[in-house]
């Protein structure tokens, strides 16, 4: 049995959950795989896996090998980089994901060079605005841009990055332009449908209101009001910047939505509403012209771009380490506005 084999097979199973996944990753059968487990187990005289027709889970036995199996590959490595090349030649499978839209704009072109400079790299990018779940799937690192929820990966922050309110002239002829965030309430706003990438809504700073008052309630005359997503003390305190401001989070509607932000986008271009949007997304339509942006008085702080690990930073593999510091040096220079100017 070749030990170091059997464990690479036993911790990408345990990642991607099941047999058949781990054989397509490697490119063989997922008899080969089984082979490779059952010798693992009988070499080792206890069960790591539980296996069903339907599911794949760890024994309290298999938990435990896993952390060890990962710290040894690990270790392994570490130990090849170090005498290949100055220690800085990565090699394998790099598996990264990002957001579509984001994705096409900032990730994609980092690719072809950061590939130049580890030919013995192959790496695979996944476009989705779907929420990946890394370990489960396999990839080594996704890029996500906004709030993040709860989660037991590794987060990194790569860079700022500010949303807000934007629209066509035309439309604004036509509708007229909010001064105030409750005034979204009479107008068109392009929004995500539930289905989406998760967002906690449109986020303004304004002027903290008095115990007893309701900040939802439409200003007179207008239509029906929009839901709210609910404010965060917590945040509009440590990001608000004074006590007199809070930071909240809107969920306006409209009478269009869609899935697809690139939708949004054209559909807001075209004079159909109102948008929120990225600067990244809209800086070059502002410049020229083609569409303005709204509310900038109650811009809310920006929110971030951070790089997801499955793992601990300590345990990452060199091509995860390099290609999170190729991002690093890529979003903290001038290739990326993430904020607008101030107001």
């Amino acid at each position: 049995m070749d030990k170091l084999k059997a464990f690479e097979t036993f911790a990408a199973v345990a990642a991607r959950g099941s047999l058949s996944a781990a054989a397509r990753a490697e490119g063989v059968a997922p008899a080969v795989i089984g082979r490779r487990l059952d010798a693992l187990e009988q070499h080792l005289g206890v069960k790591l896996l539980v296996r069903t027709t339907r599911r794949l889970a760890l024994t309290p036995e298999g938990t435990a090998f896993l952390d060890d199996c990962q710290r040894i590959l690990h270790e392994v490595a570490s130990a090849e980089s170090s005498v290949s090349a100055g220690g800085v030649q990565a090699s394998g499978h790099l598996r990264v994901t990002a957001p579509a839209g984001f994705g096409r704009r900032h990730i994609a072109p980092l690719v072809p060079p950061f590939h130049a400079e580890h030919p013995r790299l192959r790496i695979s990018l996944n476009l989705s605005d779907r929420i990946v779940d890394l370990a489960a799937e396999g990839y080594d690192c996704a890029v996500r841009v906004g709030d993040l929820p709860d989660s037991s990966w590794i987060s990194i922050r790569l860079a700022d990055n500010r949303r807000l309110a934007v629209a066509a002239p035309a439309y604004l002829r036509r509708r007229g332009v909010p001064r105030h965030p409750r005034e979204l309430a009479r107008h068109d706003c392009l929004v995500l449908s539930s289905d989406a990438s998760q967002s906690r809504g449109w986020a303004f700073r304004v002027p903290r209101i008095a115990h007893g008052q309701d900040y939802e309630r439409p200003l007179a005359g207008a239509g029906v009001p929009y839901a709210a997503a609910g404010r965060d003390p917590e945040r509009a305190a440590s990001s608000a910047g004074d006590a007199g401001h809070e930071v909240i989070h809107l969920r306006p509607g409209g009478p269009l939505d869609c899935s697809d932000g690139q939708v949004l986008h054209d559909w807001c271009l075209a004079g159909h509403g109102i948008a929120w949007r990225s600067t990244w997304e809209v800086e070059a339509e502002i410049a020229a012209g083609l569409l303005v942006p709204l509310l900038q008085a109650y811009a809310a702080p920006p929110n971030g771009v951070y790089a997801l690990l499955p793992h601990p930073t300590r345990h990452l593999p060199l091509r995860v380490r390099l290609w999170v510091d190729y991002l690093k040096g890529y979003f903290g220079g001038p290739g990326f506005r993430g904020t607008a100017s101030d107001p």
